[in-house]
This record gives C-alpha cells, structure tokens and sequence, in this order.
C-alpha cells in the first residue's frame, strides 16, 4: 500500500479515475475544516451557504464525461446530528448526478463482515482506505492488490444491493438547505 497524504497527491485520486467512484462512508461524524462553519450554520437554522458548490460542479462535469459515481452511508442508531445534516444537503450531491445510498447501521453489521473503515473504490481496480483524526482527513492508503481490492468489491456489492436510494430513504424528507 501507498500511503497519499491530504492535498494534491489525495486530491488527484479523484482526477484520475476513468469509469466509476464508489465510496462506503461509515463514520457517524466527520471533522472536515470546510464543513465546520456550514454545520454550525444549519445549527443555527440558517441557510445552505455553497460549501458543496466546487463538489458538486465536479460531479456533473465526471458525470458529463459519462463516470459514475456512488457511495452508501452507514447511519448510526440513533442518527449523529451530523447525519441529520447530510440528509439535509445529500438532495444537492443526487441532483448533480451521485447516486447515494442509505443502510442502517444494524442492517449494515447484519450483513456481517462489512469494514469499519472509510474506503474509496476507483474504476473497480484500486482502493483508498480513508483515515481520519479530529481535524478531518488526514489521507489515504492505495492499493491495486487483487486481494485487497476483491474484498472491497465484495464489500461494496453485498451493501449496494441492500442500501436504499435518497430519494426512496426516510431521509429524503429531512429539511433541505
């Protein structure tokens, strides 16, 4: 494995991948620095503020070059407040053409075997194993191992397949930014 620390080597990652993103998010919170004042914001009830709009102008011009991109969220029992945010502003990440998913928690470890770590899967061929601190993201290790890059597939097939789509979720009526 190969370790990409945050910045430009973890931002290119999302650059050069051909075909398909898929993403298993399994944290109940995220420390991101760039989501601390939108979420002290929603908090307040105030409105969505663009923090997702450079995000969100990326995913439709992957989806203009035909790319997919995919990710389940694992929700704690009960919901994070943080959680409760992402149901808010997820409707934003569908619209732009990202296919989200939804799987309880308890759905999720009845499933068995399912990680307890963040990971991306890139065109089906390499994985990045997420790591995180209290101030976010602090990289990734990537992989293209065979083994290593199965188990994630496997992974990802048997939670696809049983995770709800936003829009068919209990959290699509969550109030919206």
């Amino acid at each position: 494995m190969t370790w990409v620390n945050r910045g430009e080597e973890f931002a290119a990652l999302f650059t050069g991948f051909r075909h398909s993103m898929w993403r298993w998010e399994c944290q109940g919170t995220y420390h991101e620095p760039g989501e601390r004042e939108p979420f002290r914001q929603w908090q307040e009830g105030r409105p969505y503020n663009g923090f997702l709009d450079r995000w969100l102008a990326r995913v439709r011009q992957f989806r203009s070059e035909g790319k997919t991109l995919e990710r389940v969220r694992m929700v704690t029992e009960p919901p994070t407040e943080y959680l409760r945010w992402m149901f808010t502003v997820t409707p934003l990440n569908v619209a732009a053409g990202e296919d989200i998913r939804w799987i309880s928690e308890s759905d999720a470890r009845a499933l068995g075997e399912m990680p307890e770590h963040d990971f991306y899967l890139f065109d089906d061929a390499r994985v990045a194993i997420m790591r995180f601190d209290e101030n976010g993201v602090l990289g990734a290790e990537v992989t293209e191992d065979p083994r290593v890059v199965a188990d994630h597939r496997r992974w990802r097939d048997r939670v696809w397949s049983v995770a709800t789509a936003h829009a068919e979720s209990q959290y699509a009526t969550a109030r919206s930014p």
